[in-house]
């Protein structure tokens, strides 16, 4: 390591950059960064003329990390730039210029979300870096893009990079688990107790004990998940596995009443007229009545679903709350949930974190209007009238 100059500073632990004679700003990757980079050698930022290469020395001017903390840390990290060289191989060992995220500060600031006339100790940014910013600005170095990182990216500490891809796979396994789970059983519940159950004293109770369930509080059934299933069963905790277990057992109420309120439906006649033909019970039930009390019933799951996606306190329960960064490829891995992402979007503090969360709200809306208005089509498209 060279000798680092008394009016230089640390940046941190992977970058350095030093104040040129011309004024221009030199900013080196370190052996961590390389390792990234491998041998990338020169990139060229739009700001005030920064250069990312190779070099020996570690040091930084004070008003270099003021400059650098304009952009969002994804940048810093070298992500943005390893991304470019990765898809432009052709680029290494040659100066280019690349646009990289703006600081959630900086986007706020041109917002008109953070004031700028108080006192410098009550700003996110100080004047060093307002001044850059102005800079950038009047120079059209600053540009408004769709935020595609919010549709693409996991959960982040930054807000201007943090997205719901990795909630929203979380709630898609999370449902996928509750249809596979609550669906089948609801069916063969509701046939049961319809067309073969006894009418006694177990019955009724068992019907009873039904009717109570679909009006339990969500978070008793996140307790039974968190007792049973993550402790007694030792499943993985935080997992659309854990998560969708728990909620098919709270939706598996609201599916039975649907299905056994559409086998009502169908008239008697139907299974009277297959048992007249020498049809036996079970083919009367399973090939005629069964069939035309699906389109109720798979409306009833449906909104089932829909409850199932909006839920928040089973999940927390039972650990779904943690901070995912990566997007969850299946049912056992860890993974956070739409709901929950929102919640813990709203309890932050940053003014980034409130914008992803309407944002959020927004596409968890769309979802369950996507739901229902499949449930409407499916009860007006295979519904029969008698």
């Amino acid at each position: 390591m060279a000798e680092i100059p008394n009016n230089l500073k640390f940046l941190d632990s992977h970058e350095w950059a030093r104040l040129e004679d011309d004024g221009t700003v030199t900013v080196g990757i370190s052996d961590h960064a390389q390792e990234l980079l491998g041998d990338i050698v020169f990139v060229e930022l739009p700001d005030i003329g920064i250069n990312i290469g190779k070099k020996d020395d570690i040091a930084v001017v004070e008003s270099v990390k003021a400059a650098s903390d304009v952009y969002s840390p994804v940048s810093g990290e070298v992500t943005e730039i390893n991304e470019v060289l990765n898809d432009n191989p052709e680029v290494i060992n040659t100066k280019q210029q690349i646009w990289v995220t703006a600081h959630s500060d900086v986007d706020q600031l041109l917002k008109g979300n953070s004031r700028r006339d108080v006192p410098e100790d009550r700003r996110k940014l100080n004047d060093i870096q307002l001044s850059y910013v102005d800079q950038l600005v009047e120079e059209n170095r600053v540009k408004q893009v769709f935020n595609n990182f919010f549709f693409t990216k996991a959960d982040s500490r930054h807000p201007e990079i943090a997205g719901v891809a990795g909630s929203f796979m979380g709630s898609l396994f999370t449902l996928f688990t509750v249809f596979i789970l609550s669906f089948p059983i609801a069916i063969g519940a509701s046939v049961y107790l319809e067309e073969f159950a006894p009418k006694n004293r177990i019955t009724e109770l068992i019907e009873v004990n039904i009717s109570n369930l679909a009006a339990v509080p969500s978070i008793v059934f996140g307790l039974l998940g968190l007792g049973v299933l993550l402790n007694v069963f030792g499943l993985p905790r935080s997992t659309p596995l854990v998560g969708g277990s728990v909620l098919a057992l709270m939706t598996l109420p609201t599916i039975i009443i649907a299905c056994r309120a559409s086998l009502k439906a169908v008239p008697p006649s139907i299974k009277e007229g297959a048992l007249a033909v020498g049809a036996t019970k079970t083919q009367a039930v399973f090939h005629h009545v069964v069939p035309l009390a699906l389109p109720g019933t798979l409306t009833g799951t449906i909104i089932g679903l829909a409850q199932a996606l909006g839920e928040t306190a089973p999940l927390i329960m039972i650990g779904m709350i943690a901070f995912i960064p990566n997007i969850p490829t299946g049912l056992t891995e860890p993974s956070a949930a739409l709901p929950v992402q929102i919640y813990l979007w709203v309890e932050s503090a940053e003014r980034g974190f409130q914008e992803k969360s309407a944002a959020a709200i927004m596409v968890i809306l769309i979802f369950l209007f996507m739901m229902n208005a499949i449930a409407v089509f499916l009860r007006n498209r295979f519904e029969r009238k008698w």
